[in-house]
């Protein structure tokens, strides 16, 4: 069966992101960190349920992706292809633990159907797939496609004259993929301001840090360099991020596309897993989830 919307899904998010662009950014701010925290123990269970994950990426990039759908991007969960909307695409696709329980959160789909996360035939497989998933605009999964791709739905934006953006999340590591690059110097090319990548700086990737594999820095300087405006954020800041992702550049940034390096925690939010590198794909113990989730109540 395919995975349909929550009846009254559409409704409820756009008014939520009315009710936070009203509010004070302290009420802003508490009200995405309780969405935060809530898909992280959902997330949580799916991954010790399915004994399968990235739980490390997932947590890191969590922040973010509950900015995104609770109060920046303009979609429709019940007509998901609506052509006007905004597009989200995740390059890091194997932090897909973390897209799907921010999907469901958002009402694309039960969130029932989390409970199948990894099992065979379910459409909540280890990499998102666009033919599956509500919500997903491509399948990512190989390293260094995301960009590119988004890149080119922005262009098309841009050809069609339309007000829709393209926010792409791209793990710091996959940054040593030279597709990325092609891609940015593209994205300048063609003043793409209507495109906002954000870098997952959690500063780990499989197995080491990113500085051990293969050097990134000076990062800012290099997306400078290739056209874009550069931001930096506290990636685990919920206000700072509401405000950096719904700025509309302006002055000599005004046709620019954005670059928003996201300075964050791998497996943030849980002690045992934060900045650990073998939880790039770990599986919590039974007494680890426990722990985690009590942690994650705070």
């Amino acid at each position: 069966m395919p995975l349909v919307a929550v009846p009254g899904a559409t409704s409820r998010l756009r008014a939520t992101r009315q009710a936070l662009r009203a509010a004070t950014a302290e009420d802003r701010a508490r009200t995405l960190r309780d969405a935060a925290t809530a898909i992280r123990r959902r997330n949580l269970a799916m991954i010790s349920r399915a004994g399968q994950g990235h739980i490390g990426g997932d947590f890191s990039a969590t922040d973010i992706l509950a900015v995104l759908y609770t109060a920046v991007l303009d979609l429709d969960p019940e007509h998901p292809e609506a052509p006007e909307r905004d597009r989200y695409i995740q390059s890091k696709g194997h932090a897909s633990g973390a897209l799907y329980a921010t999907l469901a959160y958002a009402g694309f789909f039960a969130d029932a159907e989390l409970d199948t996360y990894m099992e065979p035939l379910s459409a909540l497989n280890g990499h998102p797939n666009r033919r599956k998933i509500p919500g997903v605009e491509t399948n990512t999964g190989p390293l260094g496609h995301g960009v590119p791709v988004a890149v080119g739905t922005a262009l098309a934006a841009k050809l069609d004259g339309s007000a829709r953006r393209t926010v792409v999340l791209t793990g710091d590591g996959e940054l040593q993929e030279g597709s990325n690059w092609e891609a940015a110097m593209s994205a300048a090319h063609h003043k793409l301001a209507n495109l906002t990548v954000i870098v997952d700086r959690n500063r780990f990737q499989q197995g080491a840090g990113t500085e051990e594999t293969s050097g990134l820095e000076p990062l800012a300087d290099k997306w400078a360099a290739f056209g874009f405006a550069v931001q930096h954020v506290d990636g685990h800041d919920h206000e700072a991020l509401y405000q950096a992702l719904s700025a509309h550049p302006d002055g000599p940034d005004a046709d620019r596309p954005v670059c928003l390096i996201a300075d964050t925690v791998k497996g943030k939010g849980v002690s045992f897993i934060e900045n650990r590198a073998e939880w790039h794909h770990k599986v919590p113990t039974a007494d680890q989830t426990a722990a985690a989730l009590q942690e994650l109540a705070r």
